[in-house]
């Protein structure tokens, strides 16, 4: 495949249309023409759709611009660092990070790299589901326990673990009947909580009386003394401290990490390697208690 026609087709393609993708390069609108109709037909096949006035990948052409786009980048990227001996991050960075992490401390993040490093653009975007890295354009992804998965290499920079927490008013009841509870997600009729405490293990009967979709949300409410709450230690320890809220104990099961991940089969960017280099540099040993002070909540 010729690599110079599948850059001038990435290059009509992201600036969708020949004459703005010639303003922008500076080169011929009929050079452009040229090679992307080259470049169909020794693919045979259409990439993008001609008629009226608008240009529009086709569904082939739209696949082709995803997977090539950013390999295209990373060449270009290695091309200028050897070129210039240097290693400067630079260019488009995409991140998909989960929506809790993504409140509390993506924006601090996300502000304080792009003024460290100003020429790589830095697009984050916040979801909880597991995206396809290659086919939605991702470098880097930042999820809380991933499933194994062969085609991605990573590793944890935070961990954090949940605890049942209440403010002061509301008292563990001595014979065992449910306490109000605030969840995230579906209510269920009724449901307990194993948990750890100093004096061992136990149990805690519950009657979700709240029903949130954010944790946010949920230690909000329970701030107010709606009801006891599952929630992240590190979202709730300056409330602890302050005695605003009250531990009931550890909750049993594994603990919360912080995954980055990426393709495996990519060489990893500057731009990449630069923000896991930020990090580690905010999160030196991964705790609790530093996501705790840099949120500062």
């Amino acid at each position: 495949m010729d690599l110079l026609a599948l850059a001038d087709f990435n290059l009509v393609a992201r600036h969708e249309g020949f004459g703005r993708a010639a303003r922008a390069s500076g080169r011929p609108k009929a050079t452009l023409s040229r090679r992307v109709a080259e470049l169909e037909a020794s693919l045979d096949l259409r990439l993008f759709e001609r008629g009226g006035r608008a240009l529009k990948l086709t569904e082939e052409g739209r696949a082709l611009f995803e997977r090539t786009g950013a390999l295209l980048t990373d060449l270009e990227e290695t091309t200028s660092a050897i070129a210039t001996g240097g290693h400067t991050p630079r260019g488009r960075l995409r991140i998909s990070a989960p929506l809790l992490f993504s409140q509390t401390a993506m924006g601090k993040l996300a502000a304080d790299f792009a003024l460290k490093h100003p020429e790589v653009r830095l697009e984050v975007t916040t979801e909880d589901r597991a995206v396809d890295m290659v086919e939605e354009a991702y470098d880097l992804v930042i999820r809380v326990n991933p499933d194994p998965d062969e085609s991605l290499v990573g590793r944890i920079f935070l961990r954090d673990r949940l605890v049942v927490v209440a403010s002061p008013e509301i008292q563990p009841p001595a014979d065992g009947s449910p306490v109000p509870a605030v969840v995230r997600g579906r209510v269920e009729p009724a449901e307990s909580w194993g948990v750890t405490t100093a004096a061992g293990k136990s149990v805690i009967a519950v009657r979700p009386c709240l029903s949130l979709s954010s944790l946010l949300m949920v230690r909000d409410a329970v701030r107010m003394g709606v009801g006891a709450a599952r929630l992240p230690i590190s979202l709730v320890s300056h409330d602890l401290a302050a005695g605003t809220l009250i531990h009931w104990g550890d909750v049993e099961g594994p603990e919360i990490a912080l995954w980055t991940l990426y393709p495996s089969r990519r060489l990893l960017s500057a731009r990449v390697s630069a923000f896991l280099d930020h990090l580690r540099e905010k999160f030196p040993n991964g705790t609790p208690d530093e996501l705790a002070r840099y949120v500062g909540n």
